[in-house]
């Protein structure tokens, strides 16, 4: 496979993966539901070690949102599940979702997660799957910087709240600084519907700055 860095919008390939809950066929075993792939450099470092608590006691509020969380580094599955055991014993946080054991790096090529200065560390990257199998959100961070689970939270929210509702989420949302938690209404895009925006905000259905920067309650 090639190392080609995948996109937003692309559907996320077909891999059968050795996992520390055993096989699974990627997408597929997770059809019907949103899951979270993120990678991280290797077991038994310091700010991996971190992120992995941190995801797993958040690991609750992403089921809510019918999303599961998915691990992954090049390490092998007996390294994985020690490392569990490290963090259950010494933390006293018992992760419960798999992780990966990419050790051929096919996952890592696939998705575009190995530096070519990082010899064969995977980075720290973050893609979210929607229910249909496709990568809606990619983010990547160095290795020597944790990443915000709750921002990571928050864009899942943001994401489904898009798909259900069919509105844009201003910055920082829902603690917009001048918005709150108000959604944005997708700009008109032909002079009929500028008029038929504005005859709306007249009658009160939403508010505007402008007839292409409306907003509304969720």
């Amino acid at each position: 496979m090639s190392n080609r860095m995948p996109l937003i919008g692309d559907r996320f390939p077909e891999l059968r993966v050795e996992t520390t809950h055993g096989a699974m066929n990627l997408p597929e075993d997770y059809a019907g539901k949103w899951f979270v792939l993120f990678s991280h450099p290797g077991d038994f470092t310091p700010v991996c070690t971190t992120e992995f608590i941190a995801f797993e006691r958040l690991r609750q509020e992403f089921a809510d949102l019918n999303c599961d969380l998915l691990g992954l580094s090049v390490d092998q599955v007996f390294s994985h599940i020690k490392w569990v055991e490290w963090i259950r014993d010494n933390r006293d946080v018992d992760v419960q979702f798999p992780i990966i054991a990419d050790e051929l790096g096919v996952v890592s090529n696939a998705l575009g997660m190995l530096h070519p200065g990082k010899g064969t560390n995977t980075v720290r990257s973050v893609f979210i799957i929607d229910d249909k199998g496709v990568i809606r959100i990619i983010l990547h961070y160095p290795q020597e910087i944790g990443r915000n689970m709750d921002e990571i939270l928050r864009a899942l929210k943001a994401l489904q709240t898009h798909e259900e509702h069919k509105v844009a989420l201003p910055a920082n949302w829902p603690n917009n600084e001048d918005l709150g938690d108000k959604v944005i209404i997708p700009p008109p895009t032909n002079v009929k519907d500028i008029k038929t925006r504005l005859e709306g905000a007249e009658a009160g259905k939403y508010k505007c700055w402008d007839w292409w920067f409306c907003y509304r309650d969720l």
